[in-house]
């Protein structure tokens, strides 16, 4: 199985980059994972609906276009509005995917959020969180979190609850 990441944006600040390289090092031998930066849309200072609406279509596209739809790769989205999804429930899902033969591609959307058109061909919606986080920092967090389910699912006494 292979995760790849589908992030919106990229130049990371350097804390987030070494965060996120800190995690992607150690999931490795568990879990083939890669990032995929896909330009964030050229925004106006002072945008409207109109030009949000816009720049969420233009991202949207280039995440379906880099989503391999044909092949056995689960869309799965991060979402505000998602579901929410315990570590042990991540372990969980990553397992059953592993079992089915199924990669994922797991979507971090830009500021303003993922197009409909994403979302409606999405297999899970995910929401790390109630809190609103950076987008850079979701990096990190989505990392470290693939890392702890991956742990828990070879045993690995980085994972620590219940």
């Amino acid at each position: 199985m292979k995760v790849r990441i589908l992030s919106v944006g990229n130049k990371m600040p350097n804390w987030v980059q070494t965060g996120f390289d800190e995690y992607f090092k150690r999931i490795q031998p568990m879990l083939s994972t890669e990032i995929v930066e896909i330009a964030a849309a050229k925004r106006a200072k002072n945008p409207s609906d109109a030009n949000l609406a816009q720049y969420r279509e233009q991202e949207g596209q280039a995440i379906l276009a880099a989503h391999n739809a044909t092949g056995r790769e689960q869309l799965w989205v991060l979402d505000v509005k998602g579901k929410m999804i315990s570590t042990e429930g991540l372990a969980d899902k990553l397992a059953d995917s592993m079992q089915q033969g199924d990669d994922i591609a797991l979507v971090i959307g830009g500021a303003d959020g993922v197009s409909p058109e994403v979302l409606a061909k999405a297999d899970v919606k995910w929401s790390l969180s109630a809190l609103t986080l950076p987008h850079p920092l979701v990096r990190v967090v989505l990392m470290e979190q693939l890392y702890r389910a991956m742990s828990i699912n070879n045993n690995h006494p980085y994972h620590r609850g219940n």
